[in-house]
């Protein structure tokens, strides 16, 4: 019974170090990517607008207060791009 605990508790620890491991990557992601506005199509925005709460809501293409989130430096590249809503 004791084999069984080591090794349910050895198992439990190894996916909470897995976990822990995937977290403190997460933010090194977030600063290689930027917010993109007036380039999203209608209902493809990453998140919500100021006329609307919710993702995937801009009621037209290139909505110059909808975003979508794109890797950094590719924003001004794009046309209408730009990294600060109108």
């Amino acid at each position: 019974m004791k084999t069984t605990n080591l090794a349910i508790t050895a198992a439990v620890t190894g996916l909470i170090a897995l976990g822990g491991a995937t977290l403190g990557a997460a933010p090194a992601h977030a600063a290689d990517k930027e917010k993109c506005y007036g380039v999203s199509k209608a209902g493809k925005n990453d998140c919500a607008t100021k006329t609307s709460s919710c993702a995937g809501t801009a009621k037209e293409d290139n909505q110059k207060d909808a975003f979508v989130v794109v890797p950094k430096g590719l924003c001004g590249k794009l046309v209408g791009g730009s990294t600060e809503s109108a």
